[in-house]
């Protein structure tokens, strides 16, 4: 990722003397930081991020329809039939999570608190997801849910509904299914393998594009933030470098009986997740660029698939290999904050410069810093399930459906851009 200079603010030599205090790690201010300086757009442009391999499309559409774009949530639970949480299974068309809830504490007459789901779903898109409600003593409305207040575009069904002894909260699916639709789709230019010789060129092109997704289903992906993680043109990043100019919250002191100190509950965590994530992808972006991102390096830190568990090794032995080979375990890298003390080596080394050598990624790693986040680890590599595909044609012209399912905290674009060098996202219709 490079930076770009204000000529009307930092002369060259000013630049340099940034440069400086940034390698020898003295923290910066608003008054030697020029926000203006950085092209953050590009910065946050997730369409540059390399791939192990070329792209087998050069250009494609999705989200041309809304169901051209189709999120079902894995949630597998055992219901108790009892309790005053009322669970409803919705699909929902046109509509984003948040607003659903709203109007269904409207419908209910409970507070929003009261209302629970696992993860926000794509408005853009046909998507079905859990919500609960707290129902005191499970009195329901009398009139069913059927809100008239929503407009032509959007829709919802309710699928099913169970009572049950808990609330719903975040994060309890455990994967996302995805079925998605590329359209206006052209082929890149790729070199054609002897068996594809004899094919016709549409049929080589096809060819080329079901290898590479045979291909990825067994190796995965690189685990790259999706561009949803950054807002419009980064302004997720723009507005985290203006949280970071402003004084840190002072933290809470613990009662007597406790001898750490609470930090304070920091409440904007889109645009520090936001900064986590734009470090966490240059470090990614690296370890592709030097083959390393779905292999072993001295003093790395291992994630267990399918789980938050990690651990650390100093060496790579046959067992950790084979290990890394079958997708057992999955190289890390740090999502960035105070503690990151359990990589070493070399992969402790890259995370380092790529940090200390870009005047953004610093003021950043500093900002998380000083507003003691605490590091965590997030796995380089994304495993595919289920991945299947459709070729269909409509006037002659070809159309991919896809078919996976990720694990949550997952992005489907980083599979998307496996695949697609150009993606482009159509004006939604429904």
């Amino acid at each position: 990722m490079t930076s770009q200079d204000d000529n009307a603010n930092l002369s060259a030599n000013s630049q340099d003397d940034l440069n400086n205090d940034l390698l020898n790690n003295e923290t910066l201010d608003d008054k030697t930081f020029d926000i203006a300086g950085f092209d953050i757009s590009t910065a946050t442009d997730t369409a540059k991020l390399p791939q192990p391999t070329p792209p087998p499309l050069a250009q494609a559409t999705y989200k041309a329809l809304a169901t051209d774009f189709v999120v079902n949530e894995i949630l597998p639970l055992d219901f108790t039939g009892e309790g005053e949480h009322l669970w409803l299974h919705i699909e929902k068309l046109g509509m984003n999570t948040a607003y659903l809830a709203k109007l269904l504490s409207e419908w209910a007459e409970i507070p929003l608190r009261d209302v629970g789901y696992s993860g926000l779903k794509d408005r853009h898109a046909l998507t079905t997801q859990w919500f609960s409600l707290r129902i005191p003593k499970k009195q329901l409305p009398e009139s069913e849910f059927a809100p008239v207040d929503i407009s032509a575009n959007e829709s919802l069904t309710i699928l099913a509904q169970q009572w049950h002894n808990k609330k719903l909260n975040r994060g309890t699916h455990r994967a996302n299914q995805f079925i998605i639709t590329l359209r206006d789709i052209q082929f890149a230019d790729l070199e054609v393998t002897a068996s594809e010789q004899d094919l016709p060129a549409k049929e080589s092109d096809k060819s080329a594009v079901e290898q590479h997704l045979a291909n990825i289903s067994i190796t995965g992906v690189p685990n790259y933030f999706g561009p949803q993680r950054f807002g419009r043109n980064g302004n997720n990043v723009r507005e985290a470098l203006a949280l970071f100019a402003r004084p840190a919250p002072e933290s809470r002191p613990q009662p007597k009986k406790s001898k750490r100190k609470q930090a304070p509950r920091e409440q904007n965590s889109m645009e520090l997740s936001a900064a986590r994530s734009l470090i966490f992808n240059e470090i990614l972006a690296a370890r592709v660029r030097d083959g390393s991102w779905n292999d072993g390096l001295t003093g790395e830190v291992f994630n267990l698939d399918g789980s938050g568990s990690i651990f650390a090794s100093k060496e790579i032995d046959d067992t950790l290999q084979a290990r890394l080979a079958s997708g057992d375990i999955h190289p890390t890298a740090v999502l960035w904050g105070v503690g990151n003390d359990k990589v070493s080596g070399v992969a402790a080394a890259i995370e380092n410069e790529i940090v200390q050598n870009d005047p953004l990624l610093h003021q950043l790693a500093t900002g998380l810093e000083k507003r003691d986040i605490k590091a965590q680890r997030r796995a380089l590599r994304l495993p595919i399930e289920g991945l299947s595909w459709e070729w269909q044609d409509i006037d002659n012209e070809p159309i991919l459906v896809l078919s996976f399912t990720l694990t949550t905290g997952s992005f489907a674009t980083s599979v998307l851009s496996s695949l697609v060098h150009n993606l482009n996202t159509a004006s939604i219709t429904i």
